[in-house]
Parts: structure tokens; C-alpha cells; sequence
């Protein structure tokens, strides 16, 4: 137990400040279509199939200033929003029309705190660390369940400690930390195995990586340069012919040489916000190179797009996201006092006692 007591002391002493930076950026970015506060925000969706192709074809026609992605409104937030690259991008209401646009990523707190959350503002770097943190989130879970077992009978729920001495916060996060465990669990897992997807093999079976990789792998495609002018309007009302029932949610430009343009569509049975039903379209010509279809997921990769809608609080309403909220704000807490009373309220070393010498009498 003492070197378990050492490892969990420790360890949380170095990565605690992450953890809680990502429970406090988790729980606000939970709420994030709620507190964008803009003109239109709160427009009921549009799913009509001729106002998106014509918005569609209205933001793209133009190359100068055509996005390189355009992500569609949704139930809980009315605008559709374009990204532009190097932290550049706007809001548009459902016709297209611009109601706010910004050139860095530090003008909209949504974007730096997501990358804050999801990168520590360190691209692929912050990402790696993220995880790494994510992992050890979950040992401390793990470890400090161990230790609290043997002081179970000192069990007092607090939401915060009784006093800042260092007593009084190892004991609140001991109790704190056992009652938000099975949340912290969920959180945790989901967002690790977002960032590394081996870890899904622990619980989809020692095949689910390789099965995951291969099944939301894009088709090779033509390697073309985009064209000028593309049929924008022919490809969203295909989209639409090929899954009637299905929600258009994002179209992008190719990435890197892949020489294809994406549009993401949901279907009804699908969790993640923007689903995994697919169209890949060559980008000199517009003609349909290949369609995935969600329903047809094994069930191994069908759970594993379930990770990012439970991690982020993206289904089961207001309910969900406060649970999710609470689960943020119990590692926030965990974390920044774990870290102050590791480094600011150690315990002080006793001095050490000199043993005096015996007095010897006088005149002896």
C-alpha cells in the first residue's frame, strides 16, 4: 500500500493541473451551443434539401473566398460555421449570409478553449499529452479506490474541503473522488481512446483498432487538384437522393493529396453529431467516388462512435451534459488540490531531536 500511497501521491503532484484543466474546459464546452450569443443562433434547424444546396453553392462558388469546411446548423445551434484554416473562420446564418467572422481562433472563446481542451494549444504534441494524462486519470481512479477502501469507515461526502489544511483536503478528495468515480471513469476512458485508438482493444476485443482503422478509412480517390468551379448544388441534393432520411452536416475540401470532397451526413440511428454516413466526390469533376453508410458498421465500430457523443455530452439532452458537467467539475476540483496540497501544503519535516547530554552534578 505504501508504494501505491507513493505512486498515486506523486503522480497526481505532476498531472493533476491537466486533469483539471480538462474537467473545467470539459464542463464549460459541454454547454458551448447554449452561450454563443449571436444574431440567428437560436433559428430552428433547416434540413430542407434545396435551402442547403443553394447556401452551399452560395458559400463555395467563389474561390477567393470559398472555406475550406462548412459545418451545418443543428438542433441546438442555428448557425452554420465556416472554417477557413489557420484559426480563421465566421458564422452564417442558414442562407449564408455572414453575422460574425474572425481571423484567429482567440476572437471566439468556444475555439481556443476546445483547443485548449483537446490540444493544450500544442497541435499534436498537447494531443500525445492529453492522452497520456487521460491514462493516468484513470490509474488514479483505480489506485485511489484501493486506498480509500481501508479508511472507509471515515467516509464524509463534502463538495469542498472543511479548510485548506492538508489533512482536511487529502480527506475530501479521498470521499470526493469515490462518489465521482464511475463518472470520471466514463469520462476518462472515452476521452483516451479518442486520442489513442489501441486502448479500444481493452474493451471491443483485441481486434477492434485495426477494425475501426479499416472501416472509417476514406477510399482512394483521384489525386486532383480541386477545380474552380464544382456542381456544389449537384453534390449536396445527391447526398440527400443517396440517404433521404439522413441530416446534412458538414462538407469539406480535401485534405492534404487525397484530391476529394467530403460531406458527412447523419442518420437517425446515429449518436455522434455529425455522423458517420459518408460521400467522398472526386474534386475536378464532382462525380460520386464512394458512400458509407453508418447502419453497415460492424458493431464493434458502430460502439466506438458512441466514445465521442458520451464523452462530450452529445446525446440525452440537458440531463446528460449536467452529468457530464458534474463530472468536469469533480476532476477540476480533484485536480488543482491535489496539486497545492502536493506542492504547498506538504507536511513540514520534523526537526530533528539532539539528545542532551546528562547533567553532571557538581562537586562529584
Amino acid at each position: 500500500m505504501g508504494l501505491l500511497d507513493t505512486l498515486h501521491r506523486w503522480t497526481g503532484g505532476f498531472l493533476g493541473l491537466i486533469l483539471a484543466i480538462l474537467g473545467l474546459t470539459g464542463a464549460i464546452l459541454v454547454h458551448r451551443d447554449a452561450w454563443i450569443m449571436l444574431p440567428h443562433a437560436g433559428d430552428a434547424q433547416i434540413q430542407t434539401t434545396h435551402v442547403i444546396a443553394a447556401t452551399t453553392e452560395r458559400l463555395m462558388a467563389d474561390p477567393a473566398t470559398r472555406p475550406q469546411s462548412i459545418t451545418f446548423a443543428n438542433a441546438n445551434l442555428g448557425l452554420d460555421r465556416l472554417d477557413f484554416g489557420k484559426g480563421a473562420g465566421a458564422y452564417t446564418d442558414q442562407a449564408g449570409t455572414i453575422v460574425s467572422q474572425w481571423q484567429s481562433q482567440w476572437a471566439r472563446p468556444e475555439l481556443w478553449l476546445f483547443d485548449l481542451h483537446h490540444h493544450l494549444f500544442s497541435g499534436d504534441t498537447g494531443e500525445t499529452i492529453i492522452g497520456i494524462a487521460g491514462v493516468a486519470g484513470l490509474f488514479f481512479v483505480v489506485t485511489g479506490t484501493i486506498l480509500w477502501w481501508r479508511t472507509r469507515k471515515t467516509f464524509a461526502f463534502r463538495l469542498v474541503p472543511k479548510r485548506l489544511s492538508r489533512p482536511a483536503i487529502v480527506r475530501h478528495h479521498r470521499d470526493l473522488g469515490i462518489v465521482a468515480a464511475p463518472l470520471l471513469i466514463l469520462s476518462l476512458l472515452t476521452g483516451a481512446t479518442l486520442v489513442f485508438r489501441p486502448i479500444s482493444a481493452l474493451f471491443l476485443g483485441p481486434g477492434a483498432p485495426a477494425t475501426i482503422d479499416a472501416a472509417l478509412r476514406a477510399p482512394k480517390g483521384p489525386k486532383v487538384a480541386l477545380a474552380s468551379h464544382l456542381d456544389w448544388r449537384g453534390m449536396t441534393v445527391a447526398a440527400r437522393a443517396r440517404f433521404p432520411d439522413a441530416e446534412l452536416r458538414s462538407l469539406s475540401l480535401p485534405r492534404k493529396e487525397s484530391g476529394l470532397v467530403t460531406i458527412r451526413m447523419k442518420r437517425p440511428q446515429e449518436w455522434l453529431p455529425n455522423g458517420r454516413t459518408t460521400l467522398w466526390f472526386a474534386a475536378d469533376d464532382g462525380r460520386l467516388i464512394g458512400a458509407r453508410d453508418a447502419a453497415s458498421l460492424s458493431t464493434v465500430v458502430a460502439a466506438y462512435n458512441l466514445l465521442y457523443p458520451l464523452h462530450a455530452g452529445k446525446v440525452g439532452g440537458l440531463g446528460y451534459r449536467l452529468v457530464m458537467t458534474l463530472s468536469g467539475l469533480a476532476l477540476f476540483l480533484l485536480g488543482t488540490l491535489s496539486v497545492w496540497s502536493f506542492w504547498f501544503k506538504r507536511p513540514a519535516k520534523a526537526k530533528r531531536q539532539v539528545p542532551r547530554r546528562p547533567r553532571v552534578a557538581e562537586g562529584r
